[in-house]
């Protein structure tokens, strides 16, 4: 009787038993899809290069440009986050990491304007923050790579992102410290966007932050977002730190932001990515209205 209770228990969970092996083998076909899709991308240097500028809120100065890299629409990655993720896994980050930033560097110069050539704007870089002190990592590449490009370190900025998070921060700012004495500079993306923001502007010290989209959005109407911002924007002054808005859509909110006193913007309403490095514009009337006065807290609408 027992072993007929055991043989009937056997025969019970072998359903479940060959699910969880169908549920595997649909995870690893797919995982080996995005691979090989990752691989010809990255072989046959199918990414879309575009570059959105960086302006000065106060006068509609271009300080620069980020390059953004766009994967082509495929089933396998349906948005350039998901295919950004997937890379960031796997043992090609580094290789892609360093395809994606000698084809940034050279797609800019390529279709920079000949008027532009001296104008010594800056150009911002996304970088994984492993890839800088990764150990297959000679020193010198990318310097080697500038030199024949006709590019100075010093219009150079590295944006790490918050999301992406650094686990030894002493260590890590010493590899820091080796790309500054080069003359590179560094940018913390994507901050205000998780619980990382206080410790990584504490100890890589950036030249740059800029605020996620997430913080930017509707700020106009949110006391708690104001409030965040005004704690980043004193931190900023007291360290000698630029302060970047990304996401700006609606004038509603660039307003807000010039009558705080934030330095540089970038968002729909200053420039959309182009696949060339134009200059950004602010909208007609918004230099003269962010000189009247100064700005308020507001009750939270949400």
């Amino acid at each position: 009787m027992n072993k007929q209770r055991t043989l009937s228990h056997k025969l019970a969970v072998i359903p479940q038993y060959l699910q969880h092996l169908n549920g595997r083998l649909k995870g690893e076909v797919k995982a080996l899809g995005q691979l090989s899709a990752l691989l010809d991308i990255m072989n046959n240097e199918r990414l879309d290069t575009f570059f959105q500028p960086i302006l000065q809120l106060r006068t509609g100065w271009t300080l620069g440009h980020e390059v953004l890299n766009r994967p082509p629409a495929s089933m396998h990655f349906p948005t350039t986050e998901h295919f950004y993720e997937f890379a960031g896994r796997t043992e090609q980050m580094y290789r892609f990491e360093q395809n994606c930033r000698r084809m940034s560097l050279t797609r800019y110069m390529e279709r920079l304007p000949r008027t532009e050539a001296g104008s010594g704007r800056l150009v911002f870089v996304n970088v994984h923050p492993g890839v800088l002190d990764d150990a297959r990592h000679k020193s010198g590449e990318t310097l080697a790579l500038l030199q024949s490009l006709g590019l100075s370190p010093e219009r150079i900025v590295f944006e790490l992102t918050e999301r992406q998070a650094v686990q030894d921060y002493i260590g890590f700012e010493k590899v820091l410290s080796h790309y500054r004495e080069q003359g590179f500079r560094i940018a913390v993306d994507d901050a205000g966007s998780g619980y990382n923001s206080l410790k990584t502007l504490v100890y890589l010290k950036p030249e740059f932050i800029k605020l996620d989209k997430s913080l930017i959005r509707g700020i106009h109407g949110s006391r708690e977002q104001q409030e965040l911002l005004e704690l980043v924007r004193e931190y900023a002054a007291r360290s000698a730190t630029r302060v970047i808005a990304e996401g700006i859509e609606t004038a509603e909110e660039l307003l807000f932001l010039q009558r705080a006193g934030i330095d540089f913007g970038q968002g729909y309403a200053l420039g959309r990515p182009a696949q060339l490095p134009v200059h950004g514009a602010l909208p007609p009337g918004s230099i003269q209205a962010a000189g009247r006065g100064g700005y308020s807290y507001v009750s939270s609408d949400r």
